[in-house]
């Protein structure tokens, strides 16, 4: 018997196992049936899970530990909805109706049940924060222990990280510029813009706790959501689409599969773009360690994904049957000039409130790196304040400058998906399955198929990784980018011009 958490007793020796034998290790509560292969992995995992601690504790200076499911679940959905869902109709006139759909619900569940691993992998191992640290667990139990493993796949794990959600920062931020010319007739250089937008949104990012930040989330969810349905609502109560002819006869466009011409780059990076709108769930993972109760992490998933999902299907495919052809990217410009200027003016809040979040997430990432197992992590030191501020200000910079230097869209959300967000959630969360079910792949034939389905998971991962090679054995994302530039579909890096036009 493991003794109970607090005992005092010492713990008897491990048991002697012979072949044949099955016990039920529990786990997190829920047991698993194990044979032999399988029973010493799963009592040294559930003894070293025992002694593991949260980063945050509840007694330290700052108390992270201060969120509960209601506040985590609008901040997962805002954290997802938001500059993704603007990308979508367009990219399901390039996939055609019936394709762009599948995809959505694809990606959809996809992605709903890799955030469902991350908080079973986070109840098992209490100490991870971040995905590195998750990485890191694998890495080390899968080499034996070398710490060259440990270190690179720690550093490279917390690299991807990062860099991808300052990619999402830059464009949202992206987002927040185009608005403000919007909105504003083009009042000012958009670089001005985008400074603008720097200050306003690392200042915000650099609220602490995610507890103080939840109502910037709902006023950002109530935002692009009104914002959205503004559109929507517009699109509907045309005769035809704001940017279609006008007069005489037109083609809406409106296709159930691809139409023809279609590049598999460009195909594929719409593919992207849907993968893209829903696949932050690896920022889902950092959040889990300030939950008051991190059991109730799953609540949080259910609703925000469930609303999400559905969302994305339903008001995706609205746009797109009403518009065809004449969508726009970002979908806000949609409904016309009158209409684009108020959805704007509504989508503000919930541009900055995305960016904020994204900003304070990458920047949290990186402060619990530099301060963890240091008295400065928790405690109100001149030390923890200067780190948590260049960290929030430092990336926040670094996304401004990204979104000034590649000023284009729906690429870039793609280019996220296919270098950030597949192998950190898909493939990752496929591996915390692995770690968790040693003996599934030689267990009964449930478990086998289990195991079989997990690695079917991690290949759809692998593939959005690498998969797309397109001509000059770029990946598919990047030939589209290089054709965007040939065919002068984007402006100009640094540039003051209109990008709301």
């Amino acid at each position: 018997m493991i003794p109970a958490t607090g005992e005092t007793s010492r713990p008897p020796p491990k048991p002697a196992l012979e072949d044949g034998v099955k016990i039920e290790v529990a786990v997190n509560g829920f047991s698993r049936g194990t044979s032999l292969s399988q029973t010493q992995e799963g009592i040294e995992e559930l003894q070293h899970s025992q002694t593991e601690q949260d980063v945050f504790s509840e007694e330290g200076g700052s108390n992270f530990r201060t969120l509960s499911w209601p506040y985590a679940s609008v901040i997962f959905a805002k954290m997802t909805i938001g500059v993704g869902v603007l990308s979508i109709p367009s990219a399901m006139h390039t996939l055609g109706g019936v394709v762009g759909c599948l995809f959505i619900v694809f990606w959809g569940l996809l992605n709903t049940y890799g955030a469902y691993l991350f908080g079973q992998y986070k109840l098992t191992h209490r100490s991870i924060h971040s995905c590195a640290d998750g990485a890191s667990i694998l890495a080390r139990d899968w080499s034996g222990g070398r710490q060259k493993w440990v270190a690179a796949t720690r550093n490279y794990a917390d690299f991807t990280f990062i860099f991808t959600w300052i990619v999402c920062g830059g464009v949202t931020t992206l987002a927040f510029t185009i608005a403000l010319n919007a909105v504003s007739s083009h009042a000012m250089c958009t670089v001005a813009f985008g400074a603008i937008a720097y200050f306003i949104i690392a200042s915000a990012a650099s609220i602490p706790k995610l507890k103080d930040l939840s109502w910037i989330a709902w006023v950002g969810f109530a935002s692009i959501v009104a914002a959205i349905l503004t559109v929507v609502i517009a699109v509907t109560q045309r005769e035809r689409p704001a940017a279609a002819p006008q007069t005489g006869p037109y083609d809406l466009g409106f296709n159930a599969l691809p139409p023809a011409g279609t590049t598999f780059a460009a195909a594929w990076s719409a593919a992207l773009a849907i993968f893209s709108s829903s696949a932050n769930t690896p920022a889902f993972l950092p959040v889990i360690s300030e939950f008051k109760k991190p059991q109730h992490y799953f609540r949080s998933v259910y609703v925000s994904m469930g609303f999400i999902n559905t969302a994305y299907f339903s008001l995706g495919l609205t746009m797109y049957a009403y518009c065809g052809q004449w969508i726009a990217s970002p979908a806000l410009g949609s409904g016309g000039p009158t209409i684009m200027i108020i959805a704007y003016a509504l989508a503000i809040p919930g541009l900055v409130a995305g960016a904020v979040i994204t900003i304070h997430i990458a920047a949290k990432t990186l402060f619990v790196r530099i301060l963890r197992n240091t008295v400065h992590l928790e405690a109100n030191t001149k030390t923890h304040w200067f780190a948590w501020f260049a960290c929030t200000y430092g990336l926040g910079l670094i996304a401004w400058l990204l979104a000034e230097a590649v000023p284009f869209f729906n690429s870039l959300v793609a280019l996220i998906g296919a270098l950030g967000f597949a192998p950190l959630g898909v493939c990752l969360p496929a591996l915390f399955w692995f770690h968790m079910h040693p003996g599934y792949r030689r267990g009964t034939w449930k478990q086998k198929t289990a195991w079989v389905l997990h690695v079917g998971m991690f290949v759809v991962g692998f593939f959005t990784l690498v998969v797309g090679t397109y001509e000059t054995r770029l990946s598919a994302v990047i030939s589209e980018i290089i054709d965007q530039y040939k065919s002068k579909q984007v402006g100009t890096a640094f540039s003051c011009a209109d990008n709301s036009i």
